[in-house]
């Protein structure tokens, strides 16, 4: 397979959607060779804050000397994105190689199945990265879920540390509609006798899933904390958590870490999409920022000292129509002194109008509809003047889009 022939692949299996459970993903290991069980592993799961953690977590281990590996969604730019090696996103050919594989095992195991069963695009993107990441050598893999934990497609993994980021109402329609029934779903990546790492600021509902499901497994519970001990060149204070939430994922795994080892990691770890800086003058910043918790976040990360001084706040936004769009727009408005709606190229995207309206009835400030992402953010730009911030978020299928070249081929949907 060519790249453009491995994209094409993978964004074919999206005609058979969401489907959980675990049956395809068995079979599709067997027929790669298990190589699920050829590496260690640490399983992220949670609401917001997994693919940071990840990449933290990820980054701090390689700087201790061990040939690491990391499985994230969703991408921005390109699928390959998702599978990295000691730092490093597979390169277009690689990646190719990688879902050849996994291809071949798709196809054998879909003769396998009844009836109209078929193995996803997420099975078999993850597929590819646990073949590629034991092909390579991979010594520790960070991995993060996609939805849920129980019946997602990652949970085949005998991970020796599990993390839980947060927990909140999201995707309720899979996972439950309370914050106990989610944190059940998720937590059941709980491996007996493992060590479970959580994050800081937990809802009291989630943490007594955590102890019981602790306890029914006999795994070890161990609190991170809010601050990361370090600087880190990521803004934020929701990355510095996150950060603090990879360093005891680290510590768990390795038992005890080298100080001069995770401040390089910190010095040196940013995240693309979130609070990504792309431009000056005014400074513009790209965060992915998808439900009220990201929001939240994001809110008080631009509340800090190094955004606070700037003459004008401009946020350029779309959100998806199963958001709670309400109350994203509730917690971000306050800081803003304008808006421009967008859309992205999502067809789930909420109609910018709609967008406005909300707005207006939540007593938002000065507002513009302009459907083009891009043409949004330039409209943002101008509104902001140079000594202002501007930034889009709402959705990572925005940030995608603003950050995609021109002319390349659509994101995935799901």
């Amino acid at each position: 397979m060519r790249a453009e022939e491995a994209e094409r692949y993978v964004l074919s299996r999206e005609l058979f959607g969401m489907r959980f459970g675990l049956d395809r993903m068995r079979r599709l290991m067997t027929a790669l060779g298990n190589p699920h069980q050829q590496f260690q592993s640490i399983h992220v799961v949670g609401t917001n804050g997994k693919s940071s953690t990840v990449r933290m977590t990820a980054a701090i281990l390689k700087r201790h000397g061990l040939r690491t590996g990391a499985y994230l969604s969703p991408h921005l730019v390109s699928f390959a994105e998702r599978i990295r090696i000691d730092d490093e996103d597979l390169t277009p050919e690689e990646f190719a190689a990688a879902i050849q594989r996994a291809a071949h095992a798709a196809e054998l195991v879909d003769r396998s199945l009844v009836g109209d069963d078929r193995v996803t695009q997420f099975e078999l993107l993850t597929a590819a990265a646990y073949s590629e990441l034991a092909r390579r050598g991979v010594e520790v893999a960070v991995i993060e879920a996609g939805l849920g934990g129980r019946y997602d497609a990652t949970n085949v993994i005998p991970s020796r540390v599990q993390v839980l980021t947060s927990v909140g109402l999201e995707h309720t329609r899979w996972l439950g509609p309370t914050i106990t029934a989610i944190a059940t779903e998720k937590l059941d990546v709980v491996q007996p006798h493992a060590t479970l790492i959580l994050g800081y600021g937990l809802h009291p509902d989630a943490e007594a899933v955590a102890e019981h499901v602790a306890a029914e497994r006999g795994a070890t519970i161990v609190h991170a904390g809010a601050d990361p001990g370090v600087p880190l060149i990521a803004l934020g204070s929701y990355q510095r958590r996150n950060f603090a939430l990879a360093r005891a994922a680290a510590e768990a795994y390795l038992g005890k870490l080298d100080p001069d080892a995770v401040a390089t990691a910190a010095a040196e770890i940013l995240v693309p999409g979130r609070l990504e800086v792309i431009d000056e003058e005014p400074l513009t910043l790209l965060d992915g920022a998808h439900n009220p918790d990201g929001i939240a976040a994001l809110a008080e990360a631009l509340a800090e000292p190094w955004a606070a001084g700037h003459d004008r706040v401009v946020a350029v936004i779309s959100v998806l129509d199963d958001k709670d769009a309400a109350a994203m727009l509730a917690g971000i408005l306050p800081l803003c002194d304008a808006l421009v709606l967008t859309a992205s190229q999502n067809p789930r995207a909420l109609p910018p109008p709609t967008l406005q309206s909300l707005a207006g009835q939540l007593g938002g400030p000065p507002s513009e509809v302009i459907r083009d992402p891009r043409a949004a953010l330039e409209r943002a730009r101008q509104l902001a003047g140079s000594g202002g911030l501007v930034v889009a978020t709402g959705s990572i299928y925005l940030v995608a889009d603003l950050l995609r070249p021109e002319g390349a081929g659509r994101a995935s949907m799901l």
